[in-house]
């Protein structure tokens, strides 16, 4: 006899090859039905689902022959099927076949955009080639200080036409990477403050100190910058006279100048685990004062696209295991510690901590949104495969 497989299923669509999960996948106590609300997030209904939401694609099934098939909206009802066999998926049931007219931005997210808008509107991290060639204000109008909305800045380096428009972002954070200290160590990562006078900044990064790497290789992750506000190009040259049309905080020299982004970010996209994991994948920085941040915090990691990462992939949180000293069989000053110091080192195992999910992604660098946890995340800590 086949074994009885679930699938999540809703109307609209036509038979197609079908995915399943176990029923040992499902969450206990799952609802049979439920009605897609505003405000939920796909994260959430998998959740509801599913023990494990990375696992959506797998009891998830799109229909081809619908505009933008992988999307869900309010009122759609999502029920849960039992087939025999090795066939189902997720079909939204709406009376029938028709086609999708619903607005992409009324679509269910993944997860909340108002818990990561700042990272997707504000944030960026580019490559040190790029950073190194950018424009940036040599002044402002009148030789003040600072500049607001309808003041000029005059910005060197900058090959535009009049009329053309650009945002103008503040440098925060240098991202690196140094060679381990020994041969076969692994590389560390580490974060680099670019402005310390922009306190009024909410943007900025909770990291480890930089500490002395002398001697050590070392390779750039990436500059993260904010955008800080937006102009309009009034008169091209060398400098070039750009008015400022708004500005979240004052416009200063050392202020840098970059292309608008047609598209800076992708909001569709699902939860699903990662095929390989880079190696020293680990926690660079939070935005919180504290030393370790809860869910929906945000945090950056220390590898991006270019290590394979990409939106939606969901990774464990593991911190690392202290190294301590094993006080009952070599305790402090005694003859046992003295001639066996290596001895009376023991690593503790490491901890499972949460989940993050990846929402934005550059080259080596990555946002990520802390979705449950255990325990707080700290610095440091490492990305695995999600379990």
């Amino acid at each position: 006899m086949l074994k009885k497989l679930p699938a999540l299923f809703a109307g609209l669509l036509v038979a197609l090859t079908a995915f399943a999960v176990s029923e040992t996948e499902l969450r206990n106590g799952h609802p049979d039905t439920y009605t897609v609300k505003r405000g939920d997030t796909l994260w959430d209904i998998s959740a509801r689902f599913l023990k494990k939401p990375w696992l959506w694609p797998e009891i998830w099934q799109a229909n081809p022959q619908v505009e933008n098939p992988h999307l869900i909206y309010p009122g759609d009802v999502l029920n849960l099927s039992y087939l025999n066999g090795n066939g189902g998926g997720a079909r939204l049931s709406n009376g029938g076949p028709q086609v999708r007219r619903d607005p992409l931005d009324e679509a269910i997210q993944p997860i909340n955009l108002k818990d990561i808008e700042p990272f997707l509107k504000n944030m960026r991290v580019v490559d040190e080639k790029t950073f190194k060639g950018l424009p940036y204000v040599v002044a402002v109008e009148e030789d003040k200080l600072r500049a607001t909305s309808g003041n000029l800045a005059y910005v060197r380096g900058l090959d535009a036409q009049t009329g053309s428009t650009y945002v103008i972002v503040r440098p925060t954070n240098l991202y690196y990477s140094v060679e381990g200290k020994k041969d076969g160590d692994p590389p560390t990562t580490h974060v680099r403050p670019l402005d310390t006078r922009h306190g009024q900044n909410k943007m900025l990064w909770h990291h480890n100190p930089v500490k002395n790497l002398f001697g050590r290789n070392s390779s750039v992750l990436g500059y993260e910058v904010e955008v800080i506000g937006n102009a309009q190009v009034t008169r091209t040259g060398d400098p070039s006279s750009l008015l400022i049309t708004y500005s979240d905080f004052e416009v200063r020299a050392g202020d840098l100048v970059m292309p608008v982004e047609d598209k800076p970010y992708d909001s569709h996209y699902l939860p699903h685990p990662p095929q390989n994991v880079p190696t020293s994948f680990e926690v660079l920085a939070f935005t919180d004062a504290v030393n370790a941040v809860g869910p929906k915090q945000v945090v950056a990691l220390s590898r991006g696209s270019a290590d394979g990462v990409e939106n939606g992939h969901v990774f464990s949180v593991y911190h690392p295991g202290d190294r301590v000293t094993d006080q009952y069989k070599y305790p402090d000053g005694g003859a046992r510690n003295f001639f066996n110091p290596h001895d009376s080192k023991v690593t503790l195992p490491a901890e499972f901590v949460g989940h993050v999910m990846i929402f934005r992604t550059f080259d080596r660098v990555s946002y990520g949104l802390v979705m449950d946890g255990l325990r707080p995340v700290k610095l440091n800590d490492v990305l695995t495969a999600p379990e």
